[in-house]
């Protein structure tokens, strides 16, 4: 795996080391694989029944799947979970960070689903992967049965202040990053291992530039799988108002939860989400 994505190659061992230790602490059991797809090997965790019905999992930037582990125990009880790395994310996929304007994120999932041997499933998103998850949704409408989405980027405004604020203070060393990192994921609480992860993560990481491209109506209305929406009203990097405006306006059926107290990195929708995956669909 290329090291250009991290500052170092003792950097990049830093953060695998601390996930793979984080892995062996999970409360239910994890099948680790690797698959290849035309992007590189990308690294995926799976739980739950084997034939239950499947759902995929995407982490945002800047983190992988070890977000995912206070609640997969929960939603692993009715589905097969696949947690994926993104590629070009600091977890153990490959570096490539293909255009987000192209559809090579769309054919890079085409490969880990092939291999999964998965024809369909649901989808859960964060952020970036919220925005992964609606452009496959878009490109791909037969592949993705439901869509939930966290604080997904792409719909709402985005907002700059809060990113420009730790910008300043991220050179201050490790105090610095914990500074930045708490005025990014706004409020919320945030649990201390998870923070210090993510401290060695951006201590070592090399984060995007590139500006997450916008959907348009017709892209949005395109999505015809059933829609699951959890977004902070306290999220600093996206405007919550506006991405719930533009899913009402254009998605009125989907399910929008506005969150009083969470940010861009904290949700309480554990239980609503995990219901939304039990739910049949309408014939």
């Amino acid at each position: 795996m290329s090291t250009t994505i991290y500052r170092s190659a003792s950097g990049r061992h830093a953060v695998e080391r601390r996930y793979r230790e984080l892995l062996q602490d999970w409360t239910v059991p994890l099948h680790h694989r690797v698959i290849p797809t035309r992007e590189g090997e990308t690294f995926v965790l799976a739980c739950g029944p084997e034939d239950a019905p499947p759902v995929v999992l995407l982490h945002g930037a800047g983190s992988n799947s070890a977000i995912w582990r206070d609640e997969a125990p929960r939603w692993s009880s009715t589905r097969r979970l696949y947690m994926v790395d993104i590629i070009g994310e600091p977890g153990l996929s490959a570096a490539s960070r293909p255009s987000l304007e192209s559809d090579a994120y769309a054919r890079w999932l085409d490969d880990v689903l092939d291999e999964l041997g998965v024809a369909s499933a649901a989808f859960v998103g964060v952020s970036l992967g919220g925005w992964l998850a609606t452009d496959f949704a878009i490109r791909r409408p037969n592949r993705v049965e439901r869509l939930a989405l966290r604080a997904p980027g792409g719909i709402g405004r985005q907002r700059h202040a809060a990113v420009l604020a730790a910008l300043i203070l991220m050179p201050f060393g490790d105090r610095g990053r914990s500074l930045a990192l708490r005025v990014v994921l706004g409020p919320g609480t945030v649990p201390d291992p998870v923070m210090e992860y993510m401290l060695v993560i951006h201590r070592n990481y090399r984060p995007r530039h590139d500006t997450l491209p916008v959907f348009t109506d017709d892209d949005l209305k395109a999505v015809t799988a059933p829609l699951f929406v959890a977004l902070g009203a306290g999220d600093r990097m996206l405007d919550s108002h506006d991405t719930a405006a533009r899913l009402t306006r254009l998605q009125p059926s989907a399910t929008i939860m506005l969150l009083d107290r969470a940010g861009h990195g904290s949700f309480d929708d554990g239980k609503a989400l995990h219901a939304f995956l039990n739910r049949q669909a309408t014939p």
